[in-house]
């Protein structure tokens, strides 16, 4: 059984068991978090799409740790004008672990 699930604007597709990186959530590591932005169930060759969710479908995971993700460096630069402008980002992040998929 795997879902298709949409957290911080992106989606995953998650079985039970799987660590997935997500954009940060407001969680401490060891708590619960409920996923209920599932678009897609597959459950042994028959598939449920959501219109745009599937109701009553959830995912349950753990977080395992708060994070920083890998440093980003934007450099923006105009040609023959003097003008440089360097830029740093570095993404924080949430790891799960999917520990269960609930259907419909």
């Amino acid at each position: 059984m795997y879902a298709v699930v949409e957290t911080g604007g992106k989606q995953y597709r998650v079985e039970v068991g799987d660590s997935i990186q997500v954009e940060r959530l407001d969680a401490e590591p060891g708590e619960d978090v409920t996923l209920d932005r599932v678009l897609m169930l597959s459950d042994s060759g028959s598939v449920t799409v959501g219109r745009p969710t599937v109701d009553g479908a959830k995912v349950v995971a753990s977080v395992d740790e708060q994070g920083k993700g890998k440093k980003i460096r934007i450099f923006k630069m105009r040609p023959k004008k003097r003008y440089r402008k360097s830029q740093g980002h570095r993404q924080k992040l949430t790891t799960l672990t999917i520990k269960d998929i609930v259907g419909a």
